[in-house]
C-alpha cells in the first residue's frame, strides 16, 4: 500500500496537470496520492474527478509558505475547510507576495543584462493559482540562460543571490492554529532542509505541537539517513506522525519521482483516518 503525501501540478510549480499527476500516481502504483500545491486549493476539483475514474485516493492539501523565528518552514496542510473565511485571507496574502515579487526579480535580472519579461514568465507558469522563481527559472532555462530550475537558483533565485527578492509569508504558529481551526491536519515538511534546520530544534517542535502540529514529513529525499533517524527520535518524544513524500514536480525537479519515499498505512491512518477514506 504506497502513500505519497506530497506533490504538486502546475496549478502551482508542478509540470503535470491535476489530472496528469494523479494518472501518472496510479500508474506508479500508489493506492494514496496527495496534491500539495503551493499556497492553493484550485487543483482539488480536477485532481477529484481523476481519483474517482483511476480508482486511486485523493487526500486534499496544500503547501503553505511560512515563516519561523526570521526562516523559511513550509508546512503542509491536509483535508482543511476550502471555504474557511480566516484561512483563505491569509493565503489571498502569501499569494499577493507571490505576484507582488515578480517584477522587482524580473528588475533586477535585467539589471544583469538578462533580458526576461513578464509576458516570458506568464507563458510558462499557465494556469497556476500564482507565479513564482520555479517559473522565472523555467523562463531563464528556455531562453537558453541556465541549464535547468537548479542552475536558475543557484546562479540568480536563492537567498543572497543578485536575483532574490524577499516577499511576505504566514507566521508558522499562526498558519497551524488556522489549519487546525479551519479542521485540517499540520505537518511540517522537509523540516531540517535549507533554512528550517537552524530554528526547528527538538525544543521549538514541541512548542509548535503544543498549538496543534500533528506531524513531521521525514521521509523526503532532502534527508540523508543520519537526519531521518534523528527526526524520528523527536517525532516520537513527541508522538507525532511520521510522513514520507517524494515532493514530486514532474518533470521540474530531477530524482523526486512518485512514490520515492512513501507514508506507511498506520502514520496515514493517525494523521488522516477520521477525514478521509484512506483505503477503498
Amino acid at each position: 500500500m504506497l502513500i505519497d503525501l506530497h506533490t504538486h501540478s502546475r496549478r502551482s510549480d508542478g509540470t503535470d496537470s491535476p489530472t496528469e499527476l494523479v494518472e501518472n500516481a496510479a500508474r506508479a502504483g500508489l493506492a494514496v496520492v496527495a496534491l500539495t500545491d503551493h499556497d492553493a486549493m484550485t487543483g482539488w476539483d480536477e485532481a477529484q474527478i481523476a481519483a474517482d475514474r483511476v480508482g486511486i485516493t485523493l487526500v486534499k492539501g496544500l503547501e503553505i509558505s511560512c515563516t519561523f523565528r526570521h526562516r523559511g518552514v513550509h508546512l503542509l496542510g491536509y483535508e482543511p475547510d476550502p471555504s474557511d473565511p480566516a484561512l483563505l485571507a491569509e493565503l489571498e496574502q502569501v499569494l499577493r507576495g507571490r505576484q507582488d515579487r515578480l517584477p522587482k526579480t524580473l528588475a533586477k535580472l535585467n539589471e544583469l543584462g538578462i533580458p526576461i519579461t513578464e509576458d516570458d514568465v506568464l507563458a510558462v507558469s499557465g494556469d497556476a493559482a500564482a507565479t513564482g522563481r520555479p517559473h522565472v527559472a523555467d523562463a531563464l532555462r528556455i531562453a537558453g540562460v541556465v541549464a535547468s530550475r537548479d542552475e536558475a537558483f543557484e546562479r540568480f533565485l536563492m537567498p543572497g543571490r543578485p536575483a532574490y527578492v524577499d516577499r511576505y509569508a504566514a507566521d508558522l504558529e499562526h498558519m497551524i492554529r488556522l489549519l487546525v481551526a479551519a479542521g485540517g491536519r499540520a505537518v511540517i515538511a522537509h523540516p531540517w532542509t535549507r533554512q528550517s534546520r537552524s530554528v526547528l530544534t527538538a525544543e521549538t517542535i514541541g512548542e509548535l505541537a503544543d498549538v496543534g502540529l500533528a506531524g513531521l514529513e521525514i521521509d523526503h529525499n532532502d534527508h540523508d539517513a543520519d537526519t531521518r533517524a534523528a527526526l524520528r527520535a523527536i517525532a516520537g518524544d513527541l508522538d507525532l506522525v511520521v510522513t514520507g513524500s517524494s515532493d514530486y514536480h514532474g518533470t521540474g525537479k530531477v530524482g523526486y519521482d512518485l512514490g520515492i519515499n512513501t507514508t506507511a498505512p498506520d502514520q496515514a491512518v493517525r494523521l488522516l483516518g477520521d477525514r478521509v477514506t484512506l483505503f477503498r
